[in-house]
């Protein structure tokens, strides 16, 4: 399907309010193939998501439980999205623990560390997918605390929650960082801030070094 047939065929979807909700999203987005069945390669191994209530973050959630790991989701207040969520993780017969805060504060980071190691024991694997991007006109548009509030999530929440998190992996755990496709293709009719896109990569080489 060619890029523009695929996105006459998926209706624009605008809410006012961020983060926005996946349970008013309509279609709601399509979380798994309920006819895959997992090859339990992550049986009983220890997750932390953050941005785990929707989106990637929910499927990410999902296919680890099919595999076979139990999961923390870490999510700002979508908490209808983030039940949901946790009920399609038990239906795989696996545990999902929420913890519902800002990945900005570096509190609260290791908070959802603690309490993730304090349910399952062990942490085997971070995701740190938690994004936002507020898209302006023009760069004069965007404010300091635009600036300050994209970076503090999109930026130093993965430096906290890989700092918060260090202590308890170990030789063969993972840190993976997700970016938005934006950066590679881009956007010619906004302006974003550059912590949306390409800030996160800078992270990827530190997180290496501290996993391996």
């Amino acid at each position: 399907m060619s890029e523009q047939k695929e996105q006459s065929s998926r209706p624009r979807q605008q809410q006012n309010r961020q983060p926005g909700l996946e349970s008013e999203m309509q279609p709601r987005p399509r979380v798994h193939d309920c006819e895959r069945h997992g090859s339990r390669k992550l049986e009983d191994k220890v997750a932390l998501i953050t941005g785990g209530d929707s989106g990637i973050g929910r499927a990410i959630a999902v296919a680890f439980a099919q595999e076979g790991a139990d999961v923390t989701i870490v999510y700002l207040n979508e908490h209808e999205d983030a039940k949901e969520t946790e009920r399609l993780v038990a239906n795989e017969q696996r545990r999902c623990v929420t913890v519902a805060g800002d990945v900005g504060d570096e509190q609260f980071c290791k908070n959802a560390v603690d309490k993730t190691i304090r349910q399952f024991g062990r942490l085997d694997i971070l995701i740190n997918n938690a994004a936002e991007q507020h898209p302006q006109k023009k760069i004069e548009d965007i404010s300091a605390a635009q600036l300050e509030r994209t970076f503090r999530t999109n930026i130093y929440s993965f430096f906290y929650m890989t700092k918060a998190s260090l202590q308890h992996l170990y030789e063969g755990s993972s840190i993976i960082n997700t970016t938005s496709v934006t950066a590679y293709r881009g956007q010619s009719r906004s302006t974003r801030l550059l912590g949306d896109q390409r800030g996160d990569r800078c992270v990827h080489p530190i997180a290496r070094q501290s996993s391996g």
